[in-house]
């Protein structure tokens, strides 16, 4: 499945999902993100190589699609949907949770991380999830905003103490 989408009037940003040949980019663009987020969360390891996601396993997983948005061939933007199940109490058995949402600096603002939602939360409907989660630090207001125009509403708040 693709998502073709009109961009800057005359340019079209396709939005499919992740293949192994993309890899590479994937793991780049996961680093760019930590190298954002480490400013914001002092529990990180500052100096040392990280990595927050299993991409190559999250491209082979069932439960699992990984996206791109390509520009004239050039992958610009990426984001994940999980299918993750939940705790007996709550209404839903599982719930759908995005994450790793990257676009490069110089195609920001500009509807790449609202394509890459969309196609998410449709193949979440595809597989009959009607609840999504994501995790975004307060200090990042941009996200932040990002998410709530795509139609995300703040639930809980984490806390932390270093005792």
């Amino acid at each position: 499945m693709a998502l073709f989408l009109p961009f800057n009037h005359c340019i079209i940003m396709k939005i499919r999902t992740a293949q192994l040949e993309d890899l590479a980019i994937l793991l780049d663009f996961e680093q760019k993100i930590i190298e954002a987020e480490r400013p914001m969360d002092i529990t990180l390891k500052q100096k040392e190589k990280i990595s927050y996601y299993s991409i190559e396993d999250y491209i082979k997983a069932e439960d699992t699609e990984v996206v791109v948005a390509e520009i004239k061939g050039e992958i610009i933007g990426s984001g994940y949907g999980q299918i993750r199940n939940r705790k007996n109490f709550f209404r839903q058995k599982q719930l759908g949770y995005i994450g790793f949402m990257f676009v490069k600096e110089e195609h920001r603002g500009k509807g790449a991380s609202q394509a890459i939602i969309k196609y998410i939360c449709d193949w979440f409907g595809s597989k009959n999830i009607d609840e999504i989660r994501l995790t975004v630090y307060e200090q990042n207001p941009r996200a932040i905003r990002a998410y709530e125009k795509a139609g995300f509403e703040k639930h809980l708040i984490e806390m932390r103490m270093k005792y």
